[in-house]
């Protein structure tokens, strides 16, 4: 059975920091590109970065370059997102997303959702003063 678990949210400062975990089971984890998407209410999901099986490429929206980073552990079949200087925007339901090798990374580097096959339930990530 598949399954993707996301971990690490939380409510937050400006300026503050946290780590998101993805943690995944029930598929081949090192073939397969892992991504963040988040989505705000009312707004519609948005890709935030993402990593390639193959060579651990990383992509990121511009509204989190410099801020986010993405990284892998594919011996524990984990994907981390370390966020820092978090901002009010960056409030949203924060999800883990994994893609097929099939599709050559395309959903990956376009940081879109739909390359992505297997979803996680997500995890709430809110900054406010």
């Amino acid at each position: 059975q598949v399954q993707l678990v996301e971990s690490g949210g939380g409510l937050v400062q400006p300026g503050g920091s946290l780590r998101l975990s993805c943690a995944a089971s029930g598929f081949r984890f090192d073939l397969y590109g892992i991504g963040w998407f988040r989505q705000a209410p009312g707004k519609e999901r948005e890709g935030v970065s993402c990593i390639t099986a193959s060579d651990g490429s990383t992509y990121y929206a511009d509204s989190v370059k410099g801020r986010f980073t993405i990284s892998r552990d594919n011996g524990e079949n984990t994907v981390s997102l370390q966020i820092d200087s978090l901002k009010p925007k960056d409030t949203a339901v924060y999800y883990c997303a994994a893609e097929n090798p099939s599709n050559y990374a395309w959903g990956c580097m376009l940081l879109d959702s739909r390359g992505m096959d297997y979803w996680g339930n997500g995890t709430q990530v809110t900054v406010t003063s």
